[in-house]
């Protein structure tokens, strides 16, 4: 029971590493847009984060990656980060945060 606790903290922590990273082109975490999928956390405490992008054809394709496992490595008791990108399912402005919707004016 008590592993578990752990990994909500360092869930919470890998979150608010998350929070850091924003897409150069909108004025927004890539947490708050709702670009990550899943967070998993196995027992050596290796990360893997499954994330999209806004579109296939994102000129920062080739970095947000890297600086996403950049920040979330400077997680205390993180081991190794691995970050998926994957396109199913379609990221759509429905998946971003109501806080984002706000800074982007879409309500």
């Amino acid at each position: 029971m008590e592993e578990k606790n752990c990994n909500i903290t360092l869930k919470d922590s890998i979150i608010e590493a998350l929070g850091t990273v924003y897409d150069p082109e909108i004025p927004v975490s890539i947490w708050e847009l709702g670009l990550v999928y899943n967070i998993d956390i196995n027992e050596k405490n290796d990360i893997l984060i499954t994330m999209t992008l806004t579109t296939p054809n994102c000129p920062e394709a080739e970095t947000i990656p890297d600086r996403v496992a950049e920040a979330v490595s400077k997680c205390e008791n993180v081991g190794d980060v691995r970050v998926e990108i994957v396109w199913e399912p379609t990221w759509t402005q429905d998946n971003m945060s109501e806080a984002a919707r706000l800074e982007l004016g879409f309500f």
